[in-house]
């Protein structure tokens, strides 16, 4: 039998779904339609007579064949990616790449970058959307932002930057007949969710001294950007890293009336094994200095979980 290679176009689509075990999310890093990655998965189902995806509730799981030849895509692509962005990379000269999660990054980044423009003039950032911090570092970003709790990764060089500060945001309106002290008046309001933070809420409530068991589902969202603007039209009370949601605050779109704690994540600056130099260094020293700036009233913090 001749020797046989399937489009790399469904190679790539198959690794980004087999990656996010998500069709949509795989869509958003290629920047192409559902249908589009749907088609290239069973154009290679069909191209190699077999079956690489099962759903298991509302996602998907990959078969034995997807997990056999997900091993072998995910690590050419890495070692592809890698090589390539070295070769057109200038180290030192290029501008440092930073991976952000989307809500940070137009929450909090952008409106700070000429800030960091102002303050770093010799520092080039080139920034962009990512929802995990994209693996392995050095191929696709130079360093990436994320919220994880520790012990870090062996394989990783993380610089920690700030404490996650989580906390209950709504439109004033909606604390029209419920107690503003008392934070039970949750059990009275519609509490919005995101998929990417599940446990946000159960690890406030536990804070607080709350029932866990009262914690109502009324909508949830795949994105954190996507439940706070639920939240500024007042369709219930969100979750949100104070860090997001200071603006809201400040200017009165928002109020924050239980204040917020602290949980065992951290915001860090996650860089490959031995590639810290002058531009993380600068970046960190800017990133920690922003973040020092937060200043929400009145804010209370509990017992740090």
């Amino acid at each position: 039998m001749s020797q046989f290679l399937p489009s790399l176009n469904a190679l790539r689509a198959f690794d980004a779904t087999a990656r996010t075990l998500s069709v949509s999310r795989a869509a958003e890093q290629l920047h192409v339609t559902h249908g589009a990655v749907s088609r290239q998965i069973r154009q290679l189902e069909q191209q190699l007579d077999v079956t690489l995806f099962q759903r298991e509730g509302r996602g998907l799981k990959l078969t034995p064949d997807g997990e056999q030849l997900c091993a072998v895509t995910s690590q050419a692509f890495d070692q592809l990616t890698q090589v390539c962005t070295q070769l057109k990379r200038r180290a030192e000269d290029a501008p440092l790449v930073l991976g952000c999660p989307g809500s940070f990054l137009a929450r909090w980044f952008i409106p700070r970058l000429g800030t960091l423009q102002s303050e770093c003039p010799t520092l080039a950032v080139h920034l962009t959307a990512s929802e995990e911090a994209q693996w392995p570092l050095g191929s696709t970003v130079d360093a990436a932002l994320r919220f994880a709790e520790p012990p870090w990764p062996d394989d990783a060089e993380v610089i920690d930057l700030a404490p996650e500060l989580m906390g209950p945001v709504l439109k004033p309106e909606l604390l029209a007949g419920v107690g503003h002290d008392d934070p039970s008046a949750l059990y009275q309001l519609p509490l919005l969710h995101t998929q990417s933070r599940a446990e946000a809420w159960p690890i406030w409530f536990e804070q607080m001294g709350l029932d866990q068991q009262r914690i109502r589902r009324d909508q949830v969202f795949e994105h954190l950007n996507y439940m706070l603007e639920a939240a500024l039209v007042g369709l219930g009370v969100a979750i949100a890293p104070a860090y997001l949601v200071e603006e809201d605050l400040r200017t009165g779109r928002l109020v924050a009336p239980w204040g917020f704690v602290e949980t065992r994540a951290r915001l860090g600056l996650w860089l490959p094994k031995g590639r810290q130099d002058r531009r993380t260094d600068a970046l960190a020293r800017w990133l920690r200095a922003s973040l020092g700036r937060l200043d929400l009233e009145p804010v209370q913090f509990a017992v740090q979980l």
